[in-house]
């Protein structure tokens, strides 16, 4: 599995990224909005510098709604850098610019999925990733981790290259859930990324190693 982090702070992306195990970082208008980066020049000078610190996809989004505005803003945010996948909704005209974007080999993610009707749309459309938003599904009463599941069932039945990203991460069970369902990618905040290597065994047991170390050094 590989593991993006689910950010535009430059310093969690530094932080994951010295852990050793950090694959892409995704983005979107809200995370740009709460680092405070803001007017379109911003915004693309923050890309380039995510990309600049990392060896690996760095998913941009598009903010047009129209098919004319999504190609054009995707073409404009994939020559920005060779890293860039560009972030499109799962829409009507969003499926359409996927399809035309990845007849122009540009790299696309499409975001705000939560059915598996539109997860195939996207796939047929060429999308290089897909991302269902596992925990926005949690929030209204159902099950985000059963629409992975039926994905991931649905892509190997057919053969789709189209790689699923979970997103809206919310926690470290989530994360682990999606590992053992076979989810591509997943995409998360800094803190469940890190949860991953907490447990209190652990911390028991080198207490206890470095105790008994310091005893036997007198």
């Amino acid at each position: 599995m590989k593991f993006f982090i689910d950010t535009a702070n430059l310093s969690e992306i530094r932080e994951a990224d010295a852990l050793g195990v950090l694959d892409g970082v995704t983005t979107n208008p809200s995370l740009m909005a709460k680092e405070g980066i803001t007017g379109d020049a911003r915004v693309m000078e923050h890309y380039k510098a995510i990309c600049e610190m990392i060896d690996g996809p760095v998913s941009a989004e598009v903010i047009a709604t129209d098919y004319e505005g999504m190609v054009s803003e995707g073409r404009k945010l994939a020559g920005l850098h060779p890293q860039i996948v560009v972030k499109v909704p799962a829409t009507e005209n969003g499926i359409k610019a996927i399809k035309q974007l990845a007849k122009e080999g540009i790299k696309t993610n499409c975001t705000l999925i939560f059915s598996s009707g539109q997860a195939i749309m996207a796939a047929k459309a060429g999308a290089t990733y897909v991302s269902p938003f596992i925990g926005r599904i949690d929030d209204m009463n159902y099950d985000g981790i059963s629409l992975i599941d039926q994905m991931v069932g649905i892509y190997s039945n057919y053969g789709f290259q189209t790689q699923i990203l979970a997103a809206s991460i919310r926690n470290v069970k989530h994360i682990l859930e999606c590992a053992e369902i076979g989810a591509d990618v997943v995409t998360s905040p800094l803190k469940p990324l890190k949860g991953l290597l907490n447990h209190p065994l652990t911390t028991i047991g080198l207490e206890k190693f470095l105790a008994d170390h310091k005893k036997a050094q007198g």
